[in-house]
């Protein structure tokens, strides 16, 4: 059976987004929960696959926000094609979500105001240990032993550094398993002439 939910934009939960709430709840003991895979096609055509933290829904959507460095594979990667798929498995509850869509790199030569007030947020909400990280050395670069370790300082009272970058993946497709239910259904959203979003939910095998 096929559902279309009309309207689900704004403050209204969307259905899948109501699931993955539920499952963040349940699954909210287990500290990896908070951690998805991320995966993105490189130039070769070939994918690419990491573990990232989830950092929470952007203000009134079902926008994903993903922290990273401006400096990393993915962000060439995502230039080459910005689109990505989540794939988020919690462990107590025996649920999977696969999330696809596009996403928007935040980085510091935006000139969206609005999406740079975003990427600030984001940074004040990350631990003074995270965001640490981003005055490292380039990721992916070969390590050189002898170079002498280097002590960062950072203000925390600051704004965020050059090499912080805010993904925000903007969902299309939500194909969802439960392995307890035996439940499997598939979300995909649609645009109006309008720019609103609608949402279409199918009962599939799993």
């Amino acid at each position: 059976m096929i559902k279309k939910m009309s309207g689900c934009t704004g403050n209204v939960t969307t259905p899948w987004k109501q699931l993955l709430l539920k499952a963040l709840e349940s699954n909210a003991n287990l500290k990896h929960s908070s951690f998805f895979q991320l995966a993105t096609i490189g130039s070769n055509g070939r994918p690419s696959n990491r573990t990232v933290v989830f950092r929470g829904f952007l203000e009134s959507t079902d926008k994903i926000q993903i922290n990273t460095d401006s400096r990393s594979r993915k962000i060439e990667e995502l230039d080459h094609c910005p689109f990505a798929e989540i794939c988020w498995y919690f462990t107590d509850s025996w649920e999977q979500f696969r999330i696809n869509g596009g996403i928007d790199v935040i980085d510091g030569s935006n000139t969206d105001p609005c999406k740079l007030q975003q990427r600030e947020k984001s940074w004040f909400s990350s631990s003074p240990k995270s965001r640490l990280q981003y005055l490292g050395p380039n990721p992916g670069l070969p390590y050189i032993s002898e170079q002498p370790a280097q002590e960062f300082s950072l203000d925390l009272s600051s704004g965020p550094v050059d090499s912080f970058c805010l993904l925000i993946l903007d969902p299309d497709k939500v194909d969802y398993l439960n392995l307890k239910s035996n439940e499997r259904l598939a979300f995909s959203s649609k645009k109006s002439s309008s720019g609103e979003r609608s949402w279409v939910q199918q009962k599939i095998n799993p």
